[in-house]
């Protein structure tokens, strides 16, 4: 069903269909200039300035649907096809037949756009519908999918004929019993299936709000230590570090025990790690980006 409209098998689909709407549209021209020729001549202008106008946009319509059939599945492709040709037929019965003494043109206007309403809204229901069915495919629903649209189908057929041929024919009651029967079983099988897949199609995973790294990726700077990498610079005033102490070794301001910055405690040290007695081989003493540690006095030899 969801077959695209580039394989082989579609692209005669295709063909068929433009074969068909082609075919329509010269059969549906011959027999209304028959109509004209030996029909009678009432209204006859206005009944021509109609057909030309149905013929026209049946035309432009074929030219859309081939336009939109690269989109589409090959089965809606021709279904919609269809349903613009019944259209196109229906169209010149109405604007050809006989008018009745209480029915005029303005009447049968009004039944044309009727009647495309109901064709192209069954074909709205078989494009939702199945769309739901292929979501989740079992055998119930298989069969109440199928069930379904066959009474959508019938459902439409039923209403549109008294539409066009109630000046002519008298549907009895019993007609409109079926018509309503046919209408809730419609109704009842459309609710099932996307009641089903409520219950029991699986559900789409959810996607899983992931955290941002800002925090872990943004550079963590440690307070800046004397030249033994480890015994922290003291607190100035306004809460920079006391480089000066780097130095001479001694706070520049006498420090209360509020600003004196406690040594990190260390952690757990990995199996084959150095010991915090060790210093790490190649390790450079100081802080990044800072004074490197003054230079030793001269060594008297």
């Amino acid at each position: 069903m969801s077959q695209p409209i580039t394989s082989p098998e579609s692209n005669k689909v295709l063909r068929a269909a433009i074969w068909v709407a082609i075919g329509a549209l010269i059969a549906a021209a011959i027999v209304c200039v028959v109509w004209v020729i030996i029909g009678d001549s009432d209204g006859i202008v206005g009944k021509a300035f109609l057909t030309i106008l149905l013929l026209a946009g049946f035309a432009g319509v074929s030219i859309m649907e081939a336009n939109l059939a690269a989109r589409r599945p090959a089965w809606l492709t021709l279904a919609s096809v269809v349903s613009w040709v019944l259209l196109l037929l229906i169209g010149a019965f109405l604007i050809w037949m006989p008018t009745g003494e209480w029915y005029y043109g303005g009447d049968r206007v009004f039944k044309f756009i009727l009647i495309g309403l109901i064709i192209q809204g069954a074909l709205l229901h078989a494009r939702l519908y199945l769309k739901s069915f292929l979501r989740h495919q079992t055998t119930f629903t298989t069969i109440v999918t199928y069930v379904t649209i066959g009474l959508v189908v019938i459902l439409a057929a039923m209403l549109v004929l008294p539409i066009m041929t109630e000046e002519f024919v008298d549907y009895r009651p019993l007609y409109w019993r079926v018509v309503v029967a046919l209408a809730i079983l419609a109704a009842v099988g459309t609710a099932l299936v996307p009641l089903v897949n409520a219950l029991f199609a699986p559900k789409k995973p959810r996607p899983v709000a992931r955290p941002t790294a800002y925090a872990a990726s943004a550079p963590v700077l440690q307070w800046p230590t004397y030249a033994d990498g480890v015994t922290p610079l003291p607190v100035l005033p306004d809460g920079t570090p006391d480089w000066n102490a780097y130095y001479t070794g001694q706070p520049t301001y006498p420090q209360s025990p509020a600003r004196v910055v406690p040594a990190p405690t260390a952690a757990p040290a990995a199996p084959g790690a150095p010991t915090p007695s060790e210093p790490a081989p190649h390790a450079q003493p100081g802080y990044q980006g800072f004074p490197p540690p003054p230079p030793l006095p001269p060594q008297q030899g």
